[in-house]
This record gives C-alpha cells, sequence and structure tokens, in this order.
C-alpha cells in the first residue's frame, strides 16, 4: 500500500475518532494500555532477536513503563470537548484532535517507543502512521498490530493506527510531508528532516549525559545510580550517562568504588584500542550500540572479565576530537579529574555543548551542605532535565525518581537542541487547545478619599482628627502663605500639639525641582501627615512630594510613564501612607485635585507638563470648606470653574464613564451652569454660588477621578505649557472643537478599549443637554449636542473668556511654530486613551487650528486653499 493511501485510511479512520465522548476515548486507552502491558515479554524479545541490541529483561521494563505509567498518568486528564469553563470571565477551552501523527521510531527502543507514541495519539483522538526503523520495522509493526487490535475492540474505528511495512528513508520523508503533526525520535539525521519538513514537528535531540560527583556526594550511591542507568538495556536510552566528572579529592575513591561495582577501567594501550571502536571517521560506530561491555571490549581488542559492567576510559580532554567525549549509546563511560567544582561544571557545560544541548545533566551532591553548588550547577547546564542525585536514564523519563516529571520517552531538548518543547512529551503536545472568549469588559471602579469633608467652616472641625499625630508638612504656595491661608490649619495644630513645618514655595505649574526640594524637607523632618493647602498645583505638588518622600528610589520618569489601562501599566506605583497621611484641603473650586489620583508637574528641564495617574496618590481625606474660597479672584475663578465644566462634560463622554461617575458628572455640570457666573460676579458676597461651586468641583473630580478625562484634557496641557495659558482657560478655548469632533456616530477610528458597545458620544451629548433643559425633547441627538455647544459658549462669554486662542496674544508665527510638538504631545497625553473618539493626529491639529483662528476663519482659510489650485488648473 502507498504511503498517501496508508495517510488517507488512517486520516478517515481519525475523522470519525475526533467525535468521540472523553469516555469512549479513555475506554479505549486502557484497553489498549492493558494490550500493551500483557505483551511486554513478547514485545521485548522480538526487539532483542531483531536488532541485536539491548538486553530483554530491561526492554520489558520499557515496554511496561511505556503501557502502564503512561496510562496512569494520563487516565484522568480530560482531553477531549471542554478542558475548562470560567464563566466570570466568559472563557472556554476547548481540546482538538491535531489529526494524523507520523510516528518515527528508533532502532534502540523500537516497540516501547512504538507503545507509547500509540498511546498518546489514542489519548488524544489522534490517528497515527508509524515509519519504523529498517532494522527494527517487525517490533514495532507487532507493538502498533498489538495497540491497534485492543484500540478497534473498545471501539476505535478501524485503520486509527497505520505503518510503512517496508520502511525507507523516501518513504519517511513522504509520511512527514502528508501528516499533521511529526513525533519524532530518531538520530540528528531524522530529527532534521522532520524539521526541514515543513509539517509542525516534535522531535528529539541528541542527548550526551555528563555527570558531575560533588566533593559532599553519597560516592557509593551515585555510583551505584550510575551504574544502574548506564547498564539499562546497555546503554541505548539517550538520556543515560556518558561522562562522570569528579575532582582530586574524591577521584580516586570514585574510581574505586566503579571498580568494586565491576567497572573495567582501561589501561595504558587499551584506552586508544577502545578509542577507535567508539568513533570510526568521525561518527559513532554503531556496531557498539545496545552491546555489552564485555562484547565491546573484545570487539576493540581488549580482555576484560566477561562480567563487566561499565567500560571506563580515563581522559581529560571534552573537545570533538576525543571519543570519549561522544554520545556512545552503550555501557561505556568517559571519567574526568578536575581540581575544583568550577572546573567540574565547566567541563560539563563543554560537553553538552559539543554534544548534548536541551537534553540531560546530572549532579550527585548533599542537598543540605551543597545546595549552592547544585543551583549553580542548575543555573549553568542548558538541559530541559538537570537531575539530581538520581539514575539518568530512569531520571529523565520522569515519574520513577520524581513523580512531577511528566513520564515519557521522547524527551523535547528545546531550542538548546533544535527542538520545539524543551520538557517530557505529553498529551498536552498533542492536542489543539482553543479559547472562546466571551465578551466581558475589564471590572471597574470607584474609588475616592476614605473621607470627603465639606460645608462652608468645616476645616478646623476636620483638623481635629489629627490629634495623636506627631509632626505635619504644610504645602502651599507663596500667595496663599502671605494671605494667611496658613493660619487656618496652623492654629488648630498648635492647639491639638502636632508639630508642623511650612513649604510655601510652589508656583502655579509646579516644576520638578521645587517638588524634590519639598521632598528634601520631608526626608529630613520626617511628618506623619502631609497637608496640601491650596489649588491644584499645591496639591499635585505635594502628592509627588508624598511619593518622593516615602519611596525615594523611584524615577519620576518611570511614574510619568503612560499607560493604556492604570491596572497594567509597565511601573507600577509604591505603596502609600507608610510613613504619612494626604490630606487634601481645596482653596479653589476647579481642579477637584483633592479628591483625585492625579497630579501634572512639569519638567524644568524640557517644559514638558506630566500628567501622573495612580490611585495611590489618592489623598486618604479631602477638606471642601468654601471659606477657604470665598476671595478668590474673578478671572480665577472663572478659570478654574470652566475647568469644573470640562472635567464633568470629559467624564460624561468617557469610554470608562459607569452608572457610578454619570449622576456626579451631570450634576457638576448643572451647578456650573447654574452658579459659575453669580461666583464669578458676585465675589466674596456669593455665599451660596461658591459653596455650590467648590461641590461641583469635586463631584466633577470623583466622576473623572473613575472615568477619566479626553482629549480635551489632552489639548490643554500642552496648549497651557507651550503658551503659558492657565489650564481652565486653555480648556475652554477647545471644549468646543472637542465636543463637535466627538459628535458623531461614525467616527474615523474609534476608542480602543472603551466599554460602550458602539459609540455614544453624541447620545450622551444630548442627554446632557437634555438634563440641563437646553431642550425641548424633540430634537435630533445633532441638535441638542449643538444646543450644548452654544450653553457653553454662552457662559465663557458671560465670565469673561474670550473665544480664540489668537485673541490671547499668541502670534500666528509663534503658534505655528509650536503646532505640530503639540499635537504629537497630545496624542502621547495620558488622557488621549479614554476619548469617546480615538483621535489621528491630523485631526488634533485640525482642532488646535480651528481654535485659534475660530472656526468660521479656518473655514474661509481651508477653502481658499482648496479653490487657488482649481484655478491653476483652468
Amino acid at each position: 500500500m502507498s504511503i498517501e493511501n496508508i495517510v488517507s485510511k488512517v486520516k478517515n479512520a481519525q475523522k470519525k475518532y475526533s467525535h468521540y465522548t472523553q469516555e469512549q476515548v479513555d475506554k479505549i486507552f486502557k484497553e489498549a494500555a492493558l494490550a500493551a502491558n500483557n505483551a511486554r515479554i513478547e514485545l521485548a524479545k522480538m526487539a532483542v532477536e531483531e536488532t541485536g541490541m539491548g538486553i530483554v529483561e530491561d526492554k520489558v521494563i520499557k515496554n511496561h513503563f511505556a503501557s502502564e505509567y503512561i496510562y496512569n498518568s494520563y487516565k484522568d486528564i480530560k482531553t477531549c470537548g471542554i478542558l475548562e469553563i470560567d464563566d466570570a470571565f466568559g472563557v472556554e477551552k476547548i481540546a482538538e484532535p491535531i489529526g494524523v501523527i507520523a510516528g518515527i521510531v528508533p532502532t534502540t527502543n523500537p516497540t516501547s517507543t512504538a507503545i507509547f507514541k500509540a498511546l498518546l495519539a489514542l489519548k488524544t483522538r489522534n490517528g497515527i502512521v508509524f515509519s519504523p526503523h529498517p532494522r527494527a520495522k517487525n517490533a514495532t509493526i507487532a507493538a502498533a498490530k498489538i495497540v491497534l487490535d485492543a484500540a478497534v475492540a473498545a471501539g476505535a474505528p478501524e485503520g486509527i493506527i497505520g505503518w510503512i511495512d517496508q520502511p525507507s528513508v523516501e518513504g519517511s520523508n513522504q509520511l512527514m510531508h502528508q501528516a499533521d503533526l511529526i513525533l519524532a525520535t530518531g538520530g540528528p539525521g531524522m530529527v532534521k528532516a522532520a524539521y526541514s519538513s515543513g509539517t509542525p514537528a516534535i522531535g528529539v535531540g541528541a542527548g550526551n549525559t555528563p555527570v558531575i560527583i560533588d566533593d559532599t556526594a553519597h560516592i557509593k550511591m551515585a555510583v551505584n545510580s550510575i551504574l544502574l542507568s548506564k547498564t539499562f538495556d546497555n546503554g541505548v536510552i539517550c538520556a543515560s550517562e556518558q561522562s562522570v566528572i569528579a575532582t582530586d579529592k574524591i577521584y580516586e575513591e570514585v574510581k574505586a568504588e566503579f571498580i568494586k561495582r565491576k567497572a573495567y577501567v582501561l589501561k595504558g594501550e587499551e584506552l586508544d584500542k577502545v578509542r577507535k571502536t567508539i568513533v570510526i571517521d568521525g561518527h559513532l560506530n554503531g556496531d557498539i550500540v545496545g552491546q555489552s561491555a564485555y562484547k565491546i571490549a573484545k570487539m576493540a581488542g581488549v580482555d576484560v572479565p566477561e562480567d563487566t559492567k561499565v567500560i571506563i576510559g580515563e581522559v581529560e580532554s571534552v573537545e570533538l576530537e576525543e571519543p570519549f567525549s561522544h554520545e556512545k549509546l552503550s555501557p561505556v563511560l568517559a571519567l574526568y579529574k578536575t581540581k575544583s567544582f568550577e572546573e567540574s561544571l565547566a567541563k560539563a557545560d563543554r560537553l553538552i555543548e559539543l554534544g548534548g544541548m536541551g537534553h540531560t545533566s546530572v549532579i550527585y551532591a548533599d542537598e543540605l551542605v551543597a545546595d549552592d553548588h547544585i543551583q549553580q550547577f542548575a543555573k549553568t547546564m542548558k538541559t530541559g532535565r538537570t537531575l539530581v542525585n538520581m539514575p539518568a536514564a530512569q531520571g529523565a523519563i520522569g515519574d520513577v525518581f520524581n513523580f512531577k516529571l511528566a513520564p515519557s520517552l521522547t524527551l523535547g531538548c528545546g531550542s538548546w537542541g533544535g527542538n520545539a518543547v524543551s520538557e517530557n512529551v505529553g498529551v498536552k503536545h498533542l492536542i489543539n487547545i482553543k479559547t472562546v472568549a466571551k465578551r466581558r469588559e475589564n471590572m471597574l471602579w470607584f474609588r475616592i478619599p476614605e473621607k470627603v469633608y465639606f460645608k462652608f467652616g468645616c476645616l478646623p472641625i476636620a483638623l481635629q482628627e489629627l490629634r495623636g499625630k506627631k509632626k505635619a508638612v504644610i504645602v502651599t504656595d507663596q500667595q496663599l502663605a502671605a494671605l494667611g491661608y496658613t493660619d487656618h490649619i496652623t492654629k488648630v495644630l498648635e492647639e491639638i500639639g502636632v508639630d508642623f513645618r511650612v513649604f510655601s514655595d510652589v508656583q502655579a505649574d509646579p516644576t520638578l525641582s521645587i517638588v524634590e526640594k519639598g521632598a528634601d524637607l520631608m526626608k529630613s523632618y520626617r511628618p506623619d501627615v502631609i497637608l496640601a493647602l491650596g489649588g491644584g498645583s499645591a496639591m499635585d505638588a505635594a502628592k509627588i512630594m508624598w511619593v518622593m518622600y516615602e519611596h525615594p528610589e523611584v524615577d519620576f520618569q518611570d511614574l510619568a510613564m503612560t499607560f493604556m489601562d492604570i491596572r497594567k501599566r509597565i511601573v507600577q506605583f509604591p505603596k502609600m501612607g507608610i510613613l504619612s497621611e494626604f490630606w487634601a484641603i481645596a482653596t479653589s473650586a476647579g481642579t477637584g485635585s483633592e479628591v483625585t489620583p492625579f497630579a501634572v508637574i512639569t519638567d524644568d528641564k524640557t517644559g514638558i507638563k506630566y500628567p501622573l495617574a495612580d490611585y495611590e496618590l489618592t489623598p486618604d481625606v479631602a477638606v471642601v470648606d468654601p471659606q477657604l474660597m470665598m476671595t478668590m479672584p474673578a478671572g480665577l475663578t472663572a478659570s478654574s470653574g470652566i475647568d469644573v465644566l470640562t472635567h464633568a462634560v470629559e467624564a460624561y463622554a468617557s469610554i470608562m464613564a459607569s452608572d457610578y461617575t454619570n449622576p456626579l458628572a451631570l450634576e457638576a455640570t448643572r451647578l456650573t451652569f447654574k452658579y459659575l457666573p453669580e461666583s464669578v460676579k458676585g465675589g466674596s458676597i456669593a455665599k451660596k454660588a461658591k459653596e455650590k461651586m467648590a461641590n461641583a468641583s469635586c463631584m466633577a473630580g470623583m466622576a473623572f477621578s473613575n472615568a477619566f478625562l479626553g482629549i480635551c484634557h489632552s489639548m490643554a496641557h500642552k496648549l497651557g505649557a507651550a503658551f503659558h495659558i492657565p489650564h481652565g482657560t486653555a480648556n475652554a478655548l477647545l471644549l468646543d472643537e472637542v465636543i463637535r469632533f466627538n459628535a458623531t456616530d461614525k467616527p474615523f477610528k474609534m476608542a480602543g478599549f472603551a466599554q460602550y458597545k458602539y459609540p455614544n458620544a453624541k447620545e450622551r451629548y444630548a442627554k446632557m443637554a437634555d438634563y440641563l433643559g437646553f431642550t425641548k425633547g424633540n430634537e435630533t441627538p445633532e441638535e441638542k449636542a449643538k444646543a450644548l455647544r452654544a450653553k457653553v459658549a454662552e457662559l465663557k462669554k458671560e465670565i469673561g473668556i474670550k473665544d480664540t486662542i489668537a485673541e490671547y496674544g499668541i502670534s500666528e508665527e509663534e503658534f505655528l511654530s509650536k503646532l505640530d510638538q503639540m499635537v504629537e504631545d497630545a496624542f502621547n497625553d495620558q488622557c488621549t486613551g479614554a476619548n469617546p473618539r480615538y483621535p489621528l493626529m491630523s485631526e488634533l491639529r485640525e482642532m488646535y487650528l480651528r481654535a485659534y483662528y475660530g472656526p468660521k476663519k479656518y473655514v474661509e482659510m481651508t477653502t481658499k486653499k482648496e479653490e487657488k489650485p482649481a484655478k491653476k488648473s483652468k
């Protein structure tokens, strides 16, 4: 039968088998394992008789292992259908078979490997076609047939296992090209061919296991373990020991123990005779593979006792010109003497590098006394199985000397050995796992300070909570300190016995150098409470001083790094509140910083404003006392008030807006429209208006702390930094353009991680207009959004904010010279990611230009530019 027909037959059977249930598969798996186990002696005898390699009794053990241990390890493992379900996160993992596997079987383990691969294929609902080694085809086919017959009797489809009757290199290559996956065990040439076939492959690299016997090792146990492994099936297992390394301190004792246990150490000319027998023309002599020590010695012309277990050659070189340094697949060992553990390690590393990358290495050492040597060995050896105090052959195959090492007769060597996997191959490598992921937006949160004090005159009452504190640092600006605002705090602190220092160097748009100066004061004074008194500048500066005080090791640039999701940022903010509490006492109604996890700091060296955000920056206590806001100048009141409006509008339209933030944003907007004009015009006698604006500012702060902001703030940050325009005013100049830009059902680009199911900013602006009473109710969403924009324009005019950026004395030349950098910086601003419509840089540029010239003039200018080429073409 042709290879194509063989594969086709198995493929048809596998298609049927792919629909079997886990219960059906497990029954077939069990019956097949039982049949293989019952035939273990018969198959072992066939393998030795046909190949002339190994020992019948040991091959019996291997067949037993391949059936019993493999069954026991995987009998309860799910390999069909749904593997796991997580309803909360909406994830299902589903196992699917790969298809038809090409099973390449070596001459050294012709039956145990066939049993192992056949059972794995059956457990995973795959079909398998074996390509036996020509020298072991009868034994391999017999093993495959026993498993097949048992599987079919248990209900598997006819033809689920196949084989090539007349194996050849050409036949193996054809099989590998037609299979869905190659499971290759064999020589380097065959494994390389598997990986070169274009078919996904799991191959096994060559082994050249070095063993270090540490000075602390139990020498008798080490030698006996090595002999147990090296003599097993005459050393044909690729993980078996090839070299033993010991320091001069224990070398003679190790050698004597080997001799005592019937190893033969070569003398004089014997060494060269065996060298010439091990390697011929640069390649391992195939005639010695799986032969007894006595027979190999006889082939070399060396007389040894007939009961010799292992031939040992004392050698020095670990390079390829030394035949003893090669993988020998027979009971022949190299023995090296070194002067130190470090030299032993270097030799072992070199042996692996030249012949056993990724496979197996062993160290014998006292785990309690020599843990440092064990760890150094583990770190140095590039081997998938780095074993401690166990025989290599039995240890590496797993589940014998360590029950957490998976049982396998296909030992992956990872990228070191040119393999796809670096662990013992098992059922998980023979299934495809589909992940069914149902839409689940990330968990949201609502986080604000633990306590918020508000109402006229609440500050002295709130400060009573500081009883028991030892030291306080008050952070404020020079003007507030000069006007005596700090007295509201210091009087209470003196009364309750809290020592204090005042840092009053903060200025508008606080700089990094000022922050560092304040942090130095805190480091030397060691306060247990920090009181930020002022507007956004004082609070922003104090928050970062707090960080630098509690965590002087942090890098400001790392903290300022932008993120897509605050929970997944590359650099995590350190845990705050370890040394001190943080109180935020507002003296202006605008920033809402008293309840936010945000701070904006300017790098004095570059002039760049950095918005920092993390919930660790949230104050522990916020105090909103309108008494401190009564004397705010009209201009500052207007600028701060429009900032409140922008906070509320952007939080309401944000992709992170929620049922918790929406009411706060809407009410803050209503209060601002109603009370901001009076607060600006009424001055110190507008007590109610001041209190309402203080509440609006705090509520808007709570909203945007949890819903975040958008591109109005992104652009305002950069506009203010470039031209020293007050932040609130910068927001006011851009807000109309941002609402216009966002108010669409069909944005060119949607936000990347929106909570909404479809773009809804226009609808949200319309609902806000309805809530504020700006509509009659029968308008379209477009008309309602325009009504909101119109009312924003009216409010700006009423409180004295100009229409365009140009009206603030910024020349066209200067503006255009900084425009490109502003656009790029605004795009990269932390606030951009939460905007309901994701902006292109060209769109940000257009909004800046419209805000600079005014919409009408900008349209006229762009129309003229478009007309000029048209006239030329005529």
